[in-house]
């Protein structure tokens, strides 16, 4: 049977060799279409591994490829592996596809960067090493991709990095990351002591024998994982990183955000979910953070004026609730909302990227206004984007929403305190998201005449995608329709990954009286944003609430103040000890001690160095000292 798994991974991989050889000299131009064109031939290999996956027996729905072996020590080995199952298949998919449109998007964006051709290996780069991730068979070569992943991310957030910002956002992201990388690390190695292998399929038959459920070990390993979880999926406390992740080009935003590193914790969740099983209490935890993280990050996105900063606490905010459903044993509907987002996600950034593409480089929403008149494309996807994430039927976000929020309430993990968690955040979405259109597309356009004249609509390459996406974003979600039992196909699908059949339904009145509150909560956050600010296009309504409530505006609109508590209590700290050690271990004893060894040296080789001056007359002057030196000495034997 043929398998295309090696060509999912290594076509990205051969388009960094091409334009590292070729594209310096050829160009821009050159260097897009060959990143391009990888791409939508790694797409076409997924596609063609999907369909293989659907022409085999649920039960045996998994192509493997050993490559050879990585590490072998006594009776331990790890492989060089690949896999490729319905969740597998899934995250490529989503990865290479939505990756194609970004790709295509980015040659328009970055046209006239004169460091285009970088910026398209990196890309490049970013995705090679996503899919090394989604596509390891065992621990050891998803965690190479998660470290690929995160080097990445450094490299493009920085990417402008003659920017103070840009290069401080990426160096944020990298180290915030390392936290949860240790954590990962170590969870690793207690799998080594106990299982013995790092392979998923032999760790996965073995858990329930070598793990009791509800030990100390099974949730050490659980909380460990998650951990790591909380960096790369920018949970609480690691989610500080990614709001200044918007430092990179707005492509790059998109492809973090939707389609690669961002997802990369909750497909840790669910490829382990076995591990997490077993530990009641590891799954509680990452429950509440996930709903803590949903309400929290929504909370500040309703505040912020950076179209992109708005996006990207959004973006916390729906990694929460996916972070949420693996809590509450919901995977498929987790993953299910990944999938979703990762369209409706990318289309919003890449919107975003359009707009400040327009209008020169500004990203506050109270600078625009009005714009939807001269960017009509623009405005009217990120319209339909902006109704899929807040839930709206039968848009992709609807299904996926209601999917985790009917989890939330019929789980047996979960209760009407998650459920509330996930339609105050619903209703948080609906209203900042709108907040968002109406601020940017509608009322009066603030900007000044001369830069009114130069607006225009992004080029087709930029729009294309748009397009593309916004047509996902609204059929998206009906693979996985709740509410016929027996015909969701997303379920089905990834059924046999997760150890079961389709997720179990209520009765169908139950079910749509979920769906109707759930729209109800959507059309409410959106009137609530177009009475305060399409209404009272001055925005006076919103004001007249922050002067109401100044000290929680404040509050809000600081982020909680989360990054000043961690410089104050974490950064300043380790950089104070860092400079005490500096100072007196580094400088006061080590380079010390080096140094007065070397001018110890020194000074015996300048004392040394006088007795070779190059004069005869000093050098006889020497020899007659020494020899009456000598006579003295014999004389005085001798008496």
């Amino acid at each position: 049977m043929m398998n295309p798994t090696l060509f999912i991974l290594l076509l990205p991989a051969a388009g960094v060799l091409v334009n590292l050889i070729f594209g310096w000299r050829r160009g821009e131009k050159f260097a897009g279409w060959v990143a391009v064109s990888v791409m939508g031939l790694a797409f076409a290999a997924a596609l063609i591994g999907f369909f293989l996956l659907l022409g085999l027996p649920a039960d045996a729905r998994a192509i493997r490829i050993d490559l050879f072996d990585w590490i072998s020590i006594g009776t331990f080995r790890v492989g060089a592996g690949f896999m490729l199952d319905p969740l597998s298949s899934l995250m490529t998919l989503v990865v290479t596809g939505v990756g194609t449109l970004i790709h295509v998007y980015s040659m328009g964006y970055m046209h006239g960067d004169r460091s285009a051709v970088r910026y398209f290996i990196y890309l490049n780069l970013f995705v090679f090493f996503m899919l090394t991730l989604v596509l390891g068979s065992n621990f050891l070569v998803l965690f190479v991709g998660w470290e690929g992943v995160g080097l990445c991310s450094y490299l493009l957030i920085g990417f402008w990095f003659e920017r103070p910002a840009a290069s401080e956002a990426g160096k944020k992201a990298f180290i915030v990351n390392r936290v949860g990388d240790f954590c990962f690390l170590i969870a690793m190695f207690i799998v080594i002591g106990i299982f013995g292998t790092l392979d998923f399929t032999q760790i996965q038959a073995a858990a329930a024998a070598k793990l009791t459920a509800g030990s100390g070990v099974a949730a050490a390993i659980g909380l460990l994982l998650f951990a790591g979880a909380t960096g790369k999926s920018a949970q609480i406390p690691l989610y500080i990183w990614l709001p200044d992740a918007m430092e990179g080009p707005s492509p790059v935003s998109a492809l973090i955000h939707a389609a690669t590193m961002v997802t990369a914790g909750v497909y840790l969740l669910a490829r382990t979910y076995f591990l997490f099983e077993l530990s009641p209490l590891a799954m509680n935890v990452v429950a509440v953070v996930g709903a803590l993280t949903l309400l929290v990050a929504a909370s500040i996105a309703m505040v912020q004026t950076d179209i992109k900063r708005v996006l990207a606490y959004s973006t916390v905010s729906q990694l929460g609730y996916m972070v949420m459903a693996c809590g509450l044993g919901a995977y498929t509907a987790a993953i299910f909302h990944l999938m979703t987002h990762a369209f409706f996600k990318a289309l919003l950034f890449m919107g975003a990227g359009s707009v400040i593409h327009a209008v020169g480089g500004e990203q506050n929403m109270n600078r625009m206004g009005g714009l939807r008149a001269a960017l009509p494309v623009t405005c009217w996807t990120c319209t339909i984007a902006a109704f899929a994430i807040a839930g709206v039927f039968p848009l992709a976000g609807f299904f996926s929403k209601d999917a985790i929020l009917y989890s939330a309430m019929t789980s047996s993990r979960g209760g009407i305190g998650f459920w509330l968690a996930g339609a105050a955040g619903a209703l948080m979405t609906a209203f900042y998201i709108f907040r968002l259109i109406f601020k940017t597309f509608y009322g009066r356009c603030t900007l000044s005449i001369e830069d009114q004249q130069k607006l225009h609509e992004s080029p087709g390459t930029m729009t294309g995608p748009l397009m593309v996406l916004a047509f996902l974003s609204i059929a998206g979600g009906w693979v996985g329709i709740p509410i016929i039992a027996g015909a969701n196909i997303f379920g089905d699908f990834l059924a046999p990954v997760f150890g079961g059949g389709a997720e179990a339904h209520h009765e169908v009145i139950f079910e749509l009286a979920m769906m109707l509150f759930s729209l109800a909560i959507a059309i409410l956050g959106w009137y609530l944003a177009y009475s305060l600010f399409v209404m009272n296009s001055a925005g006076a309504g919103a004001s007249a609430y922050a002067e109401r409530w100044p000290g929680l505006y404040r509050l809000v609109f600081n982020k909680y103040y989360i990054d000043e508590i961690y410089d104050a209590r974490i950064v300043q700290p380790i950089r104070r000890l860092s400079v005490r050690l500096w100072r007196n271990f580094d400088d006061g004893l080590l380079d010390a001690s080096v140094n007065g060894a070397g001018g110890f040296v020194g000074m015996a080789g300048s004392a040394v160095r006088r007795l070779q001056t190059g004069y005869v007359k000093s050098y006889a002057a020497v020899m007659l000292a020494g020899a009456l030196a000598i006579i003295l000495y014999l004389t005085a034997g001798a008496k």
